[in-house]
């Protein structure tokens, strides 16, 4: 019985990988796309603000799809979820969200508790990658 188990779990995990990579794929391309789009618009080669953060939202939601990419082909190499893998993956989130944020309609707890969990991550981060050397 554990031998099915353990067959279901690896075909799940190799679905995973190929989905996640097609995810990952399709980003890159629709992040290419409006790039050049965005280019070739006039004012050309000049980007807005706007645009800017987009393309930087888009990037960073790419390299997140990457990061949970290596998560998945890690558990299925080791079949252990690295914990510093996660810290990487959520701590690039909350950038990626700290980029695109539009901290003028924000109230002040709001900000003080993403400030919060940007502290906390990062001494998480910071404590395993002391205790692993």
């Amino acid at each position: 019985m554990l031998d099915y188990v353990k067959k279901f779990e690896r075909i799940i995990v190799m679905s995973l990988i190929v989905m996640m990579s097609a995810v990952v794929f399709l980003s890159a391309v629709e992040l290419g796309w409006i790039i050049i789009k965005d280019i070739t618009t006039p004012p050309v080669v000049l980007l807005e603000i706007d645009e800017l953060l987009e393309i930087f939202g888009i990037f960073l939601l790419v390299l997140i799809g990457i990061e949970l990419l290596e998560m998945i082909k890690v558990y299925l190499v080791d079949n252990v979820v690295h914990v510093e893998v996660v810290f990487m993956v959520a701590i690039i989130a909350v950038g990626r969200k700290v980029v695109v944020l539009d901290v003028k309609d924000l109230p002040s707890l709001t900000l003080i508790g993403i400030s919060a969990i940007i502290l906390a991550l990062s001494l998480g981060y910071y404590l395993i990658k002391r205790n692993k050397t």
